[in-house]
């Protein structure tokens, strides 16, 4: 019998929603190269959940899979002022599904785009586009489900570059066009990079290099980042949440999701 972390990734599949797995209750990818190993082959997907079937299910954001918004709900604030800021200006389209995470934030799902992943710092508000992955429904997170609270057939994409623009209007160094390193697959090289950037840039330099060495399963790149990010003067809760947000998901392949939900809460 399928878990229903496997029933989930399959219907994700159906839709053409690339997936893998992640270490059970945890967002730590379980497959070698993270989100580059996603599939929409079920029998892929039964090879990774047979033996390990309470392994958590991970989307991998960007066409084909969804573009995600993601509130997120920290010690030190939320997303959800950002969220309404947004709202109010009319830059929150309808979604294909709302998910509520583990923290008390929420995904938002729209057609995926070519669009990549972006963050607003001090505003926790992320961008799951290309090259990233969220974790989904109904995989758990510290004792805590990922749930579907609405689904619905179609919705409008999510213009990311609009949002940012009205949450974090560009400064000049922005419009002058920061470059990123692009590098090869391999990340090593990343905490090398970091320990140059300038002062000012450091903690979003952190999140771009951390983001990677995530999308690669790297963790051991993911340790000298931060160790890196602390001696350049970050401080260590910066860091750790800093690089905690760079780890973090016809018919729709949430259909029997809240049925599920509300069979877990009863048990």
């Amino acid at each position: 019998m399928r878990s229903p972390q496997e029933e989930a990734a399959h219907r994700y599949a159906e839709t053409g929603w690339p997936v893998f797995p992640c270490v059970p209750r945890s967002k730590v990818p379980m497959t070698k190269n993270g989100f580059l190993n996603a599939s929409t082959s079920h029998a892929r997907i039964e090879q990774w959940w047979k033996p390990a079937s309470a392994a958590n299910v991970a989307i991998a954001t960007g066409a084909p899979g969804p573009d995600v918004l993601d509130v997120d709900v920290h010690a030190d604030g939320t997303g959800y002022e950002a969220f309404n800021e947004l709202k109010r200006a009319g830059l929150v389209p309808d979604p294909k599904a709302v998910i509520r995470t583990p923290s008390g934030g929420m995904h938002h799902y729209y057609p995926g785009t070519s669009q990549r992943n972006g963050h607003i710092p001090g505003r926790h508000i992320d961008f799951r586009g290309l090259g990233g992955y969220v974790v989904s429904p109904p995989s758990e997170v510290d004792g805590k489900l990922y749930k579907v609270i609405a689904h619905q057939p179609g919705a409008g994409t999510f213009d990311w570059a609009a949002a940012r623009e009205h949450l974090a209007p560009a400064g000049p160094s922005m419009r002058l066009g920061m470059r990123f390193p692009e590098g090869p697959r391999s990340v090593a090289h990343l905490s090398g990079w970091l320990a140059n950037q300038p002062e000012g840039n450091r903690n979003n330099g952190l999140f771009w290099a951390a983001s990677r060495a995530a999308e690669n399963g790297d963790t051991a790149t993911l340790g000298e980042l931060a160790r890196v990010a602390v001696s350049l003067g970050l401080p260590a809760r910066e860091v750790d949440r800093t690089i905690h947000s760079a780890m973090r998901t016809p018919r729709s392949p949430f259909d029997h999701a809240p049925e599920k939900e509300r069979e877990m809460e009863a048990g």
